[in-house]
């Protein structure tokens, strides 16, 4: 059985009943490169265990599992789980897991699944859950790397530089904890149903260390997130909405220029040096 075949796929399901949902975001690849290499680009050898979200129906678990030490696929519709049993039958490698990997303790299920294995993640994601499952991956820190399939855009924002329109919280955020890199794009073509958006592989690659000292991380994002709450305003105004409880606008000012930065500088031209450098002056202020 070809996986990445419309006349098997349909077959497949139709003998399964099994009926697409838009609320989890299933769109299902009908181009055999596209999880072939995937699973060539997350790294996968025999020393590696892989935990994959989202298997669908399994073409990129097929290959994961041939490349593989062990995989461990969370699959949330139990709709899909006999037809993975049925696609996976030949691969004693390969642990499906019935749940939401949002409700998973991610370093316990590695820990749990993986053993003496390097773990890694890889994953057609989809669409509706992209921002906390890479927040999730990233924050449970114990993978080597993270290889994803995700929405072009939401890539692109993730990989952006300062002082760009991609560039966010969200930005910051990953690039705080990893070093991202986008690897290529997939057309809409390469799936059923074919979505409305191009789609890209993205690759993070979680630091050893963070790239900045920090009082804390706490502090740090919440200066990151009161910079890019309101875009249209000045990082002056945005900080004063955020930490007026603490600090009146002048003391504001005054740290804003402490650090070197221009009275009218907005949150999205801060590189995540001057937003720890920032946050270590807020803080210093406020104590």
């Amino acid at each position: 059985m070809d996986l990445c075949n419309v006349k098997d796929i349909k077959a497949l399901l139709a003998r399964h009943g099994f009926h697409f949902s838009k609320s989890m975001g299933q769109n299902f690849l009908i181009e055999s490169w596209v999880p072939r290499d995937i699973a060539q680009a997350s790294g996968a050898d025999k020393g590696c265990g892989v935990l994959e979200i989202g298997p669908g129906i399994g073409p990129l678990t097929v290959q994961l599992a041939q490349l593989a030490g062990r995989v461990a696929a969370v699959e949330l519709d139990k709709t899909l789980l006999p037809i993975l049993a049925e696609t996976l039958t030949p691969y004693d490698n390969v642990q499906v897991i019935p749940g939401d990997v949002m409700k998973l303790d991610l370093p316990a299920l590695v820990s749990e699944q993986f053993c003496s294995l390097t773990p890694i993640a890889c994953a057609n994601l989809p669409y509706n859950i992209t921002t906390p499952a890479i927040t999730a991956l990233l924050e449970a820190k114990c993978f080597r790397a993270i290889t994803v399939m995700i929405q072009r855009e939401v890539a692109l924002r993730i990989c952006a530089a300062p002082g760009t329109a991609d560039y966010g919280a969200f930005s910051v955020f990953c690039q705080y904890h990893a070093r991202p890199e986008l690897l290529f794009e997939v057309p809409p073509h390469c799936f059923l149903p074919a979505p409305k958006v191009t789609s890209a592989v993205l690759r993070l690659l979680p630091r050893e260390q963070p790239p900045q000292n920090l009082v804390s991380e706490e502090q740090f994002f919440r200066v990151v997130r009161a910079g890019f709450a309101q875009r249209r305003k000045t990082l002056l105004n945005c900080l004063c909405s955020a930490f007026g409880g603490q600090l009146d606008k002048q003391a504001v000012a005054q740290t804003i220029a402490q650090c070197g930065l221009p009275a009218d500088v907005r949150g999205e031209r801060l590189s995540i040096p001057e937003f720890a450098a920032l946050a270590r002056a807020l803080y210093a202020a406020m104590n």
